[in-house]
């Protein structure tokens, strides 16, 4: 039976695809000296206990984990299969060192593109022997887990064509990435102490939600406090983005610690 905790969320990155600043960028963004204006690319983990949760390892988690000082996870959650989600999968090496096969969860086709990618991880004969190992659990919208006495429920978004999931943790949902929802799965959402969405720029985007889409499901889900991530140097400024929310609405930044009693 599932039961209540104090969940902590570690924002480990921000940023959208190509982080912030993105290389070569001109846009004033770049040249800010509030350090919530450097972003790293998207990801969080989600705490409670002696229990570390990551959700998406992409290109910057080693210095992540690092920075966040977390020694040891319990396992991986991927939202879906582009490379600033998966691109540092490699990185969980000391992870496997101490604690053995790493458990990761995913949907089938993302757990095929990890396959691919990253071969001699999931290889069973002449394994590098520095390799990590992992032991994967393919997951679908319609499961619902339970983690140490958490329920998590995979959430199903589009990332404009593209099925991708989202998580809810207890009372806290992580959606990265996201256009759309189906209505089944906004069922998933109601009641949420917090909401973290995706919200890239202020202009429309084909495949993520802008400021005023994020702001809209906000209005719709009504969860007590929400998040934005995922954000794009388009965005603006950090400080000036603030000033133009909801009272109950914030942009979040690396190493931003949330607690949910």
């Amino acid at each position: 039976m599932s039961l209540k905790k104090q969940l902590k969320i570690t924002f480990l990155g921000t940023a959208t695809s190509t982080g912030v600043p993105m290389i070569g960028s001109k846009n004033p963004v770049r040249f800010s000296e509030d350090k919530r204006d450097k972003r790293l690319r998207a990801s969080v983990v989600i705490s409670w206990d002696d229990i570390n949760y990551v959700i998406d390892c992409g290109p910057d988690f080693r210095q992540q984990m690092l920075r966040a000082n977390i020694e040891s996870i319990n396992g991986i959650l991927f939202t879906h299969e582009h490379a600033d989600h998966i691109a540092g999968f490699d990185e969980i090496r000391p992870y496997y060192y101490r604690m053995g096969d790493v458990p990761i969860y995913s949907d089938a086709r993302v757990l095929k593109a990890l396959e691919k990618r990253y071969d001699y991880i999931f290889t069973k004969e002449n394994r590098y022997p520095s390799a990590p190992a992992v032991k994967p659990t393919i997951i679908t919208e319609d499961d619902v887990l339970e983690f140490h006495g958490v329920k998590i429920t995979p959430i199903k978004v589009m990332h404009g064509d593209l099925p991708i999931l989202g998580y809810r943790f207890g009372d806290v949902a992580y959606l990265t990435d996201v256009k759309t929802i189906p209505a089944t799965e906004k069922e998933k959402l109601k009641g949420l102490e917090v909401l973290i969405t995706t919200a890239l720029r202020k202009e429309s985007h084909k495949t993520h939600a802008s400021l005023d889409e994020a702001l809209a499901l906000v209005e719709e889900l009504q969860p007590k406090r929400a998040y934005f991530s995922h954000i794009s140097e388009l965005l603006g400024f950090h400080v000036d983005i603030e000033k133009e929310l909801p009272e109950n609405v914030f942009l979040a930044y690396d190493e931003l610690v949330v607690e949910v009693n």
